[in-house]
């Protein structure tokens, strides 16, 4: 297949180099230079554009099997995911219009999900974000569902929870810093993907993805904050971190959730097995690396 790869950054560049282990032809897209050489290294043909400019992306090659779009907004508000996803997406749609793919998948978030009881969220529970970033979020999987419906745009997409791996893990950061901190009585939901998972549910939806089907991109097993940061304590031999109100400004700003997301359908659909099916299997690895390689705070 010939495949192009959106935002080849921390997913799409393993995931690159993935699909070129499978022998596929893959190009990687960026909006700047300084990781060209990163992807040539794995195999992947760079190429330069933004996609919230169309006519940047009408001068790159056309023609792909299977597009793949996993670009990161990098922070910022509502109005950065406005032009990054919204309006990135309905670019990418207009320009592959006179070449449409076999498959488009695009990665979404789990942070559509607005549920704070601590309830099981499937891809049929509400999307009602209360942050004006989920609510970008949700109307940039309208458009692509839209597309289905009027173009036969043949889009598949993934909800991705919180990812970890190599050099990422908020919460685990947050403890290797010290300034990890259990809000009120630590029972909230954290919901996990290691990020060689992410590569392997996107492998999955790109073979056996359904186009205008969703699916969660989630491990095994949900864990309370309170659980998972006992077994840090545990695995890292350092002390609990002390208690911060549940209501406290910063977890506001952040717009915190409690919800417990399932991948049954993925599991069920995608025949995807998990490499790390818990964040036990998934940090237990992260932990050796960092002890390999020397790192301080282990």
């Amino acid at each position: 297949m010939r495949v192009l790869i959106v935002g080849c950054g921390y997913v799409g560049l393993p995931l690159g180099a993935e699909l070129v282990r499978q022998g596929h032809a893959v190009f990687g897209l960026r909006r700047s230079i300084h990781a060209v050489e990163e992807l040539r290294v794995a195999g992947i043909q760079p190429l330069l554009a933004d996609i919230t400019k169309p006519d940047e992306l009408k001068k790159l090659p056309g023609n792909f099997d299977w597009v793949v779009n996993c670009v990161a907004a990098g922070g910022g508000g509502a109005e950065n995911y406005r032009q990054i996803y919204l309006e990135g997406t309905r670019n990418l749609i207009a320009w592959l219009a006179g070449s449409p793919p076999q498959k488009f998948v695009y990665t979404s978030s789990t942070s559509v999900y607005g549920q704070n009881d601590g309830s099981v969220v499937t891809e049929k529970s509400a999307a009602a974000p209360e942050m004006e970033t989920g609510k970008v979020l949700v109307e940039t999987e309208n458009v692509l569902l839209a597309a289905v419906a009027d173009r036969q745009f043949p889009a598949v997409i993934l909800r991705v929870v919180g990812i970890y791996g190599p050099e990422r893990g908020h919460s685990f950061k947050q403890f290797l810093r010290g300034e990890a901190r259990i809000e009120g009585d630590g029972a909230r939901f954290l919901n996990m993907i290691h990020r060689d998972d992410v590569v392997g549910c996107i492998v999955a939806a790109l073979t056996n993805g359904k186009p205008g089907e969703i699916y969660n991109a989630v491990d095994d097993a949900p864990v309370s904050q309170l659980d998972f940061l006992k077994w840090l304590a545990g695995e890292l031999k350092k002390p609990l971190p002390a208690g911060i109100a549940a209501d406290a400004e910063g977890l506001r700003k952040r717009g915190v959730t409690n919800k417990r997301v399932s991948n049954t359908k993925l599991k069920a659909e995608l025949k995807y097995q998990f490499q790390f099916p818990d964040f036990r299997a998934g940090y237990a690895a992260e932990i050796a690396r960092l002890k390999t390689a020397g790192a301080p705070a282990t």
